[in-house]
């Protein structure tokens, strides 16, 4: 333990002496030595500060002035504490502040912080508003109040935090990833009355900016009034230029929107009856057409023609039937009359002579008939239907 605690005494001696800045935190001043709390604005860090208590009342310190210190760091090897012996201190004044604050803006836009196409639209009406703010501010009584006018059920997460002093930073970046993690809280305002350029300078430190810009919530600054323009107003989702601007751009006007509502209804109701009176003058058109005033009427019109077109067909096959009956009459007519059945009837025979080889002809007279021929007549029911005829040495046919 010795060792190490020798080994550590020696290392610090080698550091020599250096300069540290920070916020003063603590402060105790006694009739020689002075013991201060130095802390880093920026993280959760402080240094324990011994100096000599004529450099406090000379720069008339406080609690929350902003510091750089020259001196040397000392190690308590038997405490196993650090301290720094200051031997001069210097407050920061706005100029250098001012200078610092201008050197980070530019680091910060050159980084692509402040491009309007990182910024996000805020939600039109959120589910649940986080408000970090000081407790019992009148930045908090702003922004509930003029929220609550606009629309009475807006519902809020209030975190109240330091808004000024060495706290600030870290109790404000707390409430941030607090909101941040919260899944009904839907934007989140960061709000802050006014005040001097000391007093609002946490709102322009760097890890406050890029939590900030990291934040999957959209976030509206409201820090102090109009002029007043921290780094936090460049970072931020949307900025407001008052507490009371962001209670009044975070919800809408329940008046509005009532009236915009009633608005759109009376514009559907007309555009619906507008469509409606539309529709029902076509319809009517339509339904004077013949075709839907009268749709038996081309039927019937159409069974005439057709009953038409039926009765003209059933005439032409029964016209060309009587033509085609007259015209078979006929030519049975003169079939029957050049016939030898109209012949045979008169009481005549048609006498065909048929020989061995065949017939030979037809007999004019029997007078014409070779000798030795017999001649053989045949009547069919009681008429001559046919006159045989046969010679000597053959036989006998029917004709």
């Amino acid at each position: 333990m010795r060792t190490v605690a020798r080994k550590l005494l020696d290392w610090i001696n080698r550091l020599g002496e250096l300069w540290v800045e920070g916020q003063v935190t603590q402060l105790n001043a006694r009739s020689s030595t002075a013991f201060l709390t130095l802390r880093d604005p920026s993280v959760d860090m402080s240094m324990s500060i011994t100096a000599n208590a004529s450099l406090v009342r000379e720069l008339q310190l406080t609690e929350g002035s902003r510091v750089i210190v020259h001196g040397k760091i000392s190690f308590y090897p038997n405490r196993g504490t650090l301290s720094l012996r200051a031997d001069e201190i210097r407050a920061v004044g706005i100029g250098e502040l001012l200078a610092r604050i201008e050197r980070l803006r530019k680091l910060l836009h050159a980084e692509g912080l402040f491009d309007p196409r990182r910024k996000r639209r805020p939600p039109f009406l959120p589910q649940k508003i986080g408000l970090i703010t000081g407790r019992a501010s009148a930045a908090e009584r702003d922004v509930l109040t003029n929220a609550r006018n606009r629309w009475p059920a807006a519902h809020f997460r209030v975190i109240n935090v330091a808004v000024q002093g060495p706290m600030a930073v870290t109790q404000v970046m707390t409430a941030l990833s607090t909101l941040d993690r919260d899944p009904e809280c839907d934007v989140i305002i960061i709000a802050r009355g006014g005040g001097s350029v000391e007093d609002l300078l946490p709102f322009s430190d760097e890890a406050l900016c890029r939590a900030v810009s990291q934040c999957r919530t959209p976030v509206l600054s409201a820090i102090g009034h109009e002029p007043d323009t921290p780094l936090v107003d460049h970072v931020a989702d949307l900025r407001c230029s008052t507490p009371t601007d962001a209670g009044k751009r975070v919800v809408p006007d329940v008046a509005e929107e009532s009236e915009r509502v009633r608005q759109m209804r009376d514009r559907g109701r007309r555009a619906l009856h507008g469509w409606v009176d539309r529709e029902r003058k076509l319809l009517d058109a339509l339904r004077s057409r013949p075709v839907l005033s009268d749709p038996y009427g081309p039927l019937e019109r159409r069974a005439e023609e057709v009953k038409r077109l039926r009765d003209q067909s059933r005439r032409a096959v029964t016209q060309r039937l009587d033509r085609e009956d007259v015209h078979l009459s006929g030519t049975k007519a003169r079939l029957t009359t050049l016939g030898p059945a109209a012949t045979l009837a008169r009481g005549y025979a048609v006498v065909q002579l048929v020989t061995p080889d065949g017939p030979d002809g037809v007999l004019r007279s029997v007078t014409d008939a070779p000798s030795g021929t017999q001649l053989r007549v045949r009547v069919v029911d009681g008429a001559v239907g046919a006159v045989v005829t046969s010679a000597e040495g053959g036989g006998t046919d029917d004709a």
